[in-house]
């Protein structure tokens, strides 16, 4: 999941536009959805190039490059793109610009357009506030020319004395100052930049948060938002990449134009493929209330998903935290195989989708277990011939094709000859490994969180009682739960810790489930987020099954 932080303050209305509530959580990206909520503008323009929004929701303004002008709407119900009207009302720019990019500020009083014709940014005010009806050319305007001779979109500082202008030509966000808020005759270049040049090679537009610490920024070239972190708020020179994205390839082909609710919680995007405003959801969502499974009392829901075609093997299983995505891998001799599907139901197995395969057979000639960092951009298999642990980075959230290894590992053979699987402490200063010869769970803690070439062995707990062959290993969130099951038994077993994540004070707590009825070679658990659900992956029949543990 991605960071959430409140406004350190009351600011101004996004994208310079007047004052905005307090309350803006920073959005999950990486877990944005599609509202199937959109409104085509192709009415008035059919190369639409940029959306804005008045701070309450109600106005939507749109720029057009093939009349040059600014369109105005009305929206009956606040941030719904779905209620939107035209108002008939347009304001020509073509006395000035040829492809406008437009930004307002000081509370609607003024309008602000970018032009990659004549490589500057205008200045116009408002008679009456919002409505473009009033605007007339205040006969100022600055060359970016300097900078870069394609300039596209533009962002403000809430406070009017920093402009942010995306670069086509040179991938960069670039840096200004004005001396007088909101007065373009003030400005200089900061002889600051940022480029984006790894992730997008077609940047379009940019937003910021209010308190200036995350940028996102969309291009034509991935047809995707990227996100970044600023280390000092507003000041580009410290931006970094997040590891997080998210595609709107699937609504739109050539997204031109970005914007974000004022609370983080809506994201919009216009591109001119289809000339079309298309409205995502982008709220962080809260952790899910885990209520402990009642294991005791679970049962098999009679639903499964065959994945035969794809594994002969099926050892790993995870999911994303939402539900919309599942992984397994192909241990089958001579494969490596890590599957990603797509989840059109989220926890719904039977709604899963094959997506793609990365193969990680160069380092792994036993592949088993698979798991991810919360947040998606790191990914953790293990190895039982080797009996290692092996680290790999995503450069996008969730897209195993982006995966690379990160030369780091973590070898267990020490204590464990036949490494089976893997579990992680959600802040990813401890991890937990178990295999089939020592018949034992082991707890290793790691000097520097998500990073398995610092952990050291602190413990080992011995499951042999229960199971000669441990093959699935799994935590509550609070880790004073553990789930393991065996090949032999073919039960999955509960224990207790007295002392959350510390090993040394776990104890079989006399609560196991059978899923022999099933599959002979358990594999795999995983725990919906909220304990209510139960999913196995099974080698006998190479199928994923879902149980009830409410």
């Amino acid at each position: 999941m991605s960071l959430a932080r409140r406004m350190q303050q009351a600011a101004a209305g996004s994208a310079g536009a007047g004052p905005e509530p307090s309350g803006w959580t920073d959005p999950d990206l990486a877990n944005a959805s599609y509202d199937s909520v959109s409104f085509s503008v192709a009415g008035q323009d059919s190369a639409p190039s940029s959306v804005v929004f008045k701070p309450d929701g109600l106005k939507m303004y749109v720029s057009g490059s093939t009349s040059d002008a600014v369109y105005q709407y009305t929206l009956s119900t606040a941030w719904d793109v779905s209620t939107s009207s035209y108002d008939s009302v347009s304001f020509s720019v073509s006395g000035q610009a040829g492809q406008p990019y437009i930004q307002f500020g000081d509370n609607g009083s003024k309008l602000y357009v970018s032009d990659n014709t004549s490589d500057a940014i205008y200045q116009y005010s408002l008679s009456s506030a919002w409505d473009i009806s009033t605007a007339s050319y205040d006969s100022v305007s600055f060359s970016v020319s300097g900078q870069d001779t394609v300039p596209q979109g533009m962002f403000f500082k809430p406070d009017g004395t920093k402009l942010y202008l995306v670069g086509f030509l040179n991938d960069s966000v670039f840096q200004y100052s004005l001396s007088t808020a909101w007065d373009l005759s003030s400005i200089s270049y900061d002889s600051v930049s940022f480029s984006f040049l790894t992730q997008e090679t077609q940047g379009r537009s940019l937003f910021f948060s209010p308190d200036g610490t995350k940028l996102f920024v969309v291009g034509t070239g991935s047809d995707t938002t990227y996100q970044y972190s600023l280390s000092t708020g507003w000041d580009i020179s410290t931006a970094s990449y997040d590891s997080v994205s998210f595609s709107v390839v699937s609504q739109e082909t050539a997204p031109l134009g970005l914007f974000f609710k004022s609370d983080g919680s809506k994201m919009y995007v216009v591109g001119s493929t289809n000339d079309t405003i298309y409205q995502y959801s982008t709220a962080a969502t809260p952790p899910a209330e885990w209520t402990d499974p009642d294991l005791a009392n679970a049962s098999y829901d009679s639903v499964s998903l065959g994945i035969s075609a794809k594994a002969t093997f099926p050892a790993g299983l995870w999911f994303k935290p939402d539900g919309t995505k599942m992984y397994h891998t192909n241990s089958a001799s001579g494969i490596a195989d890590v599957h990603e599907y797509n989840l059109s139901s989220a926890w719904d197995i039977t709604s899963a989708s094959f997506l793609q395969t990365k193969s990680v057979l160069s380092n792994q000639p036993n592949l088993q277990a698979v798991v991810f960092k919360g947040d998606g951009t790191a990914m953790f298999t293990t190895d039982a011939v080797n009996s290692v642990l092996y680290q790999h980075s995503l450069s996008t959230a969730w897209d195993i094709s982006t995966a690379s290894y990160d030369s780091k590992s973590l070898s267990a053979s020490a204590q464990e000859t036949q490494l089976r699987k893997v579990f992680f402490k959600p802040d990813g200063t401890k991890v937990f490994l178990t295999g089939s010869i020592g018949d034992s769970v082991y707890e290793y803690s790691l000097g520097t969180a998500w990073d398995i070439s610092t952990a050291s062995y602190l413990s080992t707990f011995s499951v042999s009682a229960q199971d000669g062959s441990p093959s699935s290993l799994f935590f509550n969130p609070d880790g004073t739960k553990m789930f393991l099951g065996g090949v032999t038994s073919d039960v999955i077993y509960q224990y207790s810790l007295s002392n959350p994540w510390d090993l040394s004070t776990a104890a079989y707590d006399s609560i196991s489930f059978s899923v022999a009825s099933q599959d002979g070679t358990p594999q795999a658990i995983f725990f919906k987020p909220d304990g209510s659900k139960m999913y196995l992956s099974g080698a006998t029949n190479d199928t994923i099954y879902q149980y009830s543990t409410a």
